[in-house]
């Protein structure tokens, strides 16, 4: 009998440190109370895989009750920008979500911001530049001053639309100009539709230029001016959270975003030279 014992009470020592250990590593943000979840779009926005898995994740725990989306984006391409936008917009459906402005959150981070029920932004925050650029690189020249010159088999006549190779002609650009005429369309209701404001006094902002939090403000394109903690008190107001929430990230899930200054030259080449891409972006240099 004493050796049954001796082996439950073993047992039980082994279970108790188990469990001691399984506390002590267990990942931050599983333990009680309810909880604030901080997601952050960094950089350019080129693949949303990260961003929009962790806004998923999110959505299923009853421990996390609301989400701020902190943003510190220039924007980037139109897809990735509009695939968190619409997960923003699924994660509203169960969860209070509220965007907080770093130092930059234009275009396509603007894109993703008007999803949530709230945005701060700081005074500073360079914001706004609703709109969509497409850029190309033209070599013709240069490659015929080292002799060399391109020639393409194409299928049809728009197939080699923006190659670095030749001049666009006018039918092309008209082409291209309604493609981008109809992205912008699509940014623009959104932010209609986002910041419940009427299309037509969103179209005569929409033309591209920057402002400051304070400037949006004024234009109500932003709900009021703050910091990360202020975005933060505000999504834990209106969840109807109880005294001080905890605070959790999401684990890194590898580089989602690059640095707008970060990419190497041959990126930014190999980016002109495989084709169109149309962007939710400011320019290089006006930040």
């Amino acid at each position: 009998m004493s050796v049954v014992k001796n082996l439950l009470a073993a047992l039980g020592l082994v279970i108790l440190v188990v469990l001691i250990i399984s506390f002590l590593v267990a990942p931050r943000g599983y333990g009680r109370g309810d909880k604030i979840a901080v997601v952050k779009i960094e950089g350019v926005i080129l693949d949303p895989s990260g961003v929009t898995s962790s806004l998923a994740e999110y959505g299923k725990r009853a421990d996390v009750k609301a989400v701020v989306l902190r943003i510190d984006s220039p924007g980037g391409a139109v897809g990735p920008s509009q695939e968190i936008h619409r997960a923003v917009q699924r994660l509203r459906e169960k969860k209070t979500v509220v965007a907080s402005m770093g130092s930059v959150a234009a275009s396509g981070g603007y894109y993703a911001a008007v999803a949530t029920e709230k945005i701060v932004a700081n005074p500073g925050t360079i914001t706004g530049s609703i709109g969509v650029i497409v850029e190309f690189i033209n070599i013709e020249e240069l490659l015929g001053k080292i002799g060399i010159k391109g020639r393409v088999v194409k299928s049809g006549k728009f197939k080699d639309t923006g190659s670095p190779l030749r001049e666009l002609n006018e039918e092309e650009r008209a082409l291209i100009q309604a493609v981008i005429d109809d992205v912008n369309g699509q940014f623009v209701t959104a932010v209609a539709e986002g910041r419940g404001r009427p299309v037509e006094e969103i179209i005569k902002i929409a033309d591209g230029r920057i402002m400051t939090g304070a400037q949006a403000l004024s234009l109500g394109l932003v709900d009021r001016l703050g910091d990360l903690k202020d975005a933060i008190d505000l999504s834990a107001k209106l969840a109807g959270v109880k005294g001080t929430p905890e605070v959790i990230y999401p684990p890194k899930h590898g580089e989602v975003f690059t640095s707008l200054f970060g990419s190497t030259l041959s990126d930014n080449m190999k980016g002109y030279l495989s084709g169109l891409r149309v962007m939710y972006l400011i320019p290089n240099g006006v930040h």
